[in-house]
């Protein structure tokens, strides 16, 4: 447990720690590589992967960096892809919203909005088709969910019952468009009804609520029982890219009050409280 604990703990710091480090160097050099940071959101792909191994899938979007690191891909090469150099984890050709590492299971970061679910899906199908006990996840976004892909991907999966859980990053904005506009729902959980497989709303700021569903749903898809659907809610400090001012369409309230939740600090408060 404790061994666990420390794992989390640093699997959100160097989540953190890269996506800064990395917008800063890029930013600075004046470098053109889009950087999508996912800073606010390191518990998500914590809790996911803490139950995953390495032959496990994952596919990933353009906002990655947490995926790919908490799926144990090395820092120094995706660093090094930021940068373009040949010593990057696809040989500085496909910069951040392209970094893979097969060995991983990391499928690959992926630019195109909801593009990565297919690929966990036909990895979950080559799980099953080769009896084994691999399952794969599928990163995407609020604005991704409502890609036609991804509905397709999800109904294809409940009929041959794959072991892949869907993992929906809800940050509240695809881009700038707040998640209201977008979705007539409350909750995008709510739609894996629809095809008969379950769907859970998690704190997507609080690691332990992310580890304890995903526990369930990979334990779900590791034994047979097909695909799950997650919806960790969740925020992004800063803008879609560095392109954007966030200010233009959210409040400094609102930022505040997401803030607060802080998944390190919430971490940090729960394990000196159980001690």
């Amino acid at each position: 447990q404790r061994d666990k604990l420390l794992w989390m703990y640093d699997t959100m710091v160097t989540i953190r720690g890269f996506e800064m480090r990395g917008f800063h160097e890029v930013s600075s050099k004046a470098l053109t590589a889009a950087i999508h940071r996912s800073v606010g959101q390191e518990a998500v792909p914590t809790g996911i992967c803490a139950h995953l191994r390495h032959d496990d899938y994952l596919a990933s979007t353009h906002r990655g960096h947490g995926h790919c690191i908490a799926k144990g891909v090395d820092v120094k090469p995706m660093m090094a892809e930021l940068f373009g150099k040949s010593t990057g984890s696809n040989k500085g050709k496909g910069g951040s919203m392209h970094i893979a590492d097969m060995s991983k299971g990391m499928l690959g970061t992926n630019g195109i909005v909801g593009a990565s679910v297919p690929l966990a899906v036909g990895a979950a199908l080559t799980a099953q088709q080769q009896n084994t006990d691999r399952v794969a996840i599928a990163f995407f976004g609020d604005g991704g969910a409502n890609q036609g892909i991804v509905h397709e991907s999800m109904n294809l999966a409940a009929v041959w019952k794959l072991p892949v859980i869907f993992v929906c990053e809800n940050n509240m904005y695809a881009e700038s468009t707040p998640v209201e506009y977008a979705v007539p729902i409350a909750d995008i959980a709510d739609r894996a009804t629809g095809y008969g497989f379950p769907g859970t709303v998690v704190d997507g700021m609080n690691v332990f609520e992310v580890y304890e569903a995903a526990r369930i749903a990979v334990n779900r898809a590791r034994s047979g029982d097909g695909p799950t659907l997650l919806e960790c809610k969740t925020y992004r400090y800063y803008g879609h890219s560095g392109m954007d001012n966030p200010r233009s369409y959210r409040t400094e309230e609102e930022e505040l009050s997401w803030k607060a939740r802080d998944p390190l600090k919430q971490f940090q408060d729960r394990v000196i409280r159980d001690e």
